[in-house]
């Protein structure tokens, strides 16, 4: 396999401390799911990944891919949604084929769910529900004028304008330059940095919608009130993500779920779980 892929399962341990005469329904059956995460992270990264989403894992095996140049993946020249998406289905397959059943359930975050919508796409055989946090999808969303002038902002963008710029110093334009935390420059937190600096920009995704909504594929999308957020990045991030979030519901006949903060899946753990929970089955 070309992606390093963390593993969770805690069912055997899902018992413990129960009244050993309460019964217990078997979950050994359950399809797997599949994480894909933003940029800045990795899988099983506690600050923006999904660490939060362990205790899910007592009901299913959970696999935490780390894209090509995070975690403890290879290295590689250029981030891309493309080559990503390639790797998700790679990993859909053997992990659908571990349990012994025909699909898994896909999640991903941000730039990681663009992949797992390109993946969706190409694979739908292999994915039993699609949840999608805050999705990087800006292309699948063009014609909400928010979107667009960001897409405008964006793409008109000096050529260049982050040479010379170090992984430490983006990091920290990207979070105290916006009112937030900057998390602790680690090595291995730098990587991610460097690798985001130079991912293929999201704006170029062709995102298959109608392939998706052909599939009859269950949707869930997931996205915060962004209220608390500093404001800058609630209005040049936040709101963009929020009219994606909303026009990905009803192209894909889905479900919305808002909740506070404005990373859900780490900010509210405990609301995205259960939502997580009840959309699988």
């Amino acid at each position: 396999m070309a992606v390093h892929v963390t593993v969770w399962d805690d069912r055997d341990r899902a018992g413990e401390g129960r009244n050993p005469t309460a019964s217990v329904v078997p979950t050994t059956a359950a399809a797997p799911a599949l994480f894909v995460h933003n940029i800045f992270s990795w899988g099983s990264d506690s600050t923006y990944g999904f660490a939060g989403q362990r205790p899910l894992a007592d009901s299913r095996r959970l696999l935490l891919m780390d894209r090509r140049g995070y975690g403890d993946s290879p290295d590689t020249a250029r981030s891309d949604f493309d080559v990503d998406a390639a790797d998700v289905v790679e990993v859909l397959g053997d992990g659908a084929r571990a349990e012994g059943l025909g699909g898994a359930h896909l999640v991903g975050h941000g730039n990681g769910a663009v992949a797992a919508l390109i993946a969706a796409a190409r694979r739908p055989d292999l994915v039993r529900s699609l949840a999608l946090i805050q999705p990087s999808a800006f292309t699948a969303a063009a014609h909400h004028p928010v979107v667009a002038d960001l897409l405008d902002r964006v793409r008109d963008g000096a050529p260049g304008s982050l040479d010379g710029v170090t992984p430490e110093q983006y990091l920290r334009a990207s979070t105290e330059g916006l009112g937030m935390d900057m998390p602790e420059p680690t090595s291995r937190r730098l990587r991610a940095v460097a690798t985001s600096m130079g991912e293929r920009p999201v704006w170029e995704a062709e995102i298959p919608l109608e392939v998706i909504r052909g599939a009859a594929l269950p949707v869930l999308v997931i996205c915060g009130t962004w209220e608390p957020a500093p404001a800058a990045y609630r209005e040049h991030v936040g709101l963009p993500l929020m009219a994606v979030a909303e026009s990905l519901t009803d192209s894909l006949a889905g479900r919305l779920l808002r909740v506070p903060g404005y990373y859900p899946h780490t900010q509210e753990p405990a609301a995205v779980n259960a939502v997580l929970r009840e959309f699988w089955g």
